[in-house]
């Protein structure tokens, strides 16, 4: 017997913080009767699951990673028919959802499962698995601004944790610079909030990392599986009692 919604996320359905608000939502049934509370425990081997209506069933896990374009959306489907990034996954029959989230504007590195409890792992905010970023900002951040980032900054919603932050490129004639950085969590528009708090707003924003994996010669809008070495090196980063967050 396991968790409802652990059994779902294994299923490929959601991630399994997505599969807690469909049962609360009431769209999970179990041997024909709705389920609405989390804790509920069920035998898929056994039990009848099914979400609005249609039963549960597994699913060959699969791991990709994708070089997602500026302008596509970080979603399964947009009402307002905006491309979205499974448009971008031809040959790929499994319903997969992304690990966490770039927004509208950014590109680079998205990895997509079917794989719920992977999915969990790698976004859990107490796993602190790093995601490396390169952004172009109005104006050229002074070294102090850039140590405000690396101590953590004070948010809307909180300090941030300490990043890793470096020059990659300095454009003295147009005023813009390009800066790595490296965070270990994952709120909404982070990095860029990040970086307006310190007064240089990002006109461009690119994830090259994730855990160890790089984008390498992967093409803008071109996908690739994972290596089974590479799943196993971001299981050990999301597991490792002894990872902590970089602090200087």
């Amino acid at each position: 017997m396991e968790r409802l919604q652990k059994i779902l996320a294994a299923a490929g359905i959601a991630s399994r913080r997505k599969c807690e608000e469909m049962i609360l939502a009431g769209m999970v049934e179990v041997n024909g009767e709705k389920v609405t509370t989390l804790g509920v425990k069920a035998d898929p081997a056994v039990d009848a699951i099914t979400v609005n209506g249609k039963p549960i069933k597994s699913e060959k896990k699969i791991y990709l990673m994708l070089n997602k374009s500026k302008g596509v959306i970080t979603s399964a489907k947009d009402p307002q028919g905006r491309k979205v990034v499974s448009d971008f996954l031809p040959g790929i029959k499994e319903r997969v959802y992304p690990v966490g989230r770039l927004d509208y504007d950014t590109e680079g590195l998205l990895i997509l499962t079917n794989d719920g409890e992977f999915a969990n792992l790698l976004t859990h905010p107490s796993h602190h698995v790093p995601k490396t970023y390169r952004a172009t900002v109005k104006g050229i951040p002074h070294g102090t601004a850039l140590e405000q980032l690396q101590k953590g900054i004070k948010l809307e919603d909180g300090m941030t944790a300490p990043a890793e932050v470096e020059y990659h490129d300095v454009d003295t004639e147009n005023k813009e610079a390009t800066i790595t950085i490296t965070i270990y969590e994952g709120r909404n528009r982070q990095v860029r909030r990040m970086f307006e708090a310190i007064g240089h707003k990002v006109t461009r924003l690119k994830r090259i990392r994730f855990g160890e994996i790089g984008l390498d010669n992967l093409g803008r809008g071109k996908y690739r599986h994972l290596t089974p070495q590479e799943i196993k090196e971001l299981l050990s980063i999301a597991q490792s009692k002894t990872h902590k967050v970089h602090k200087k």
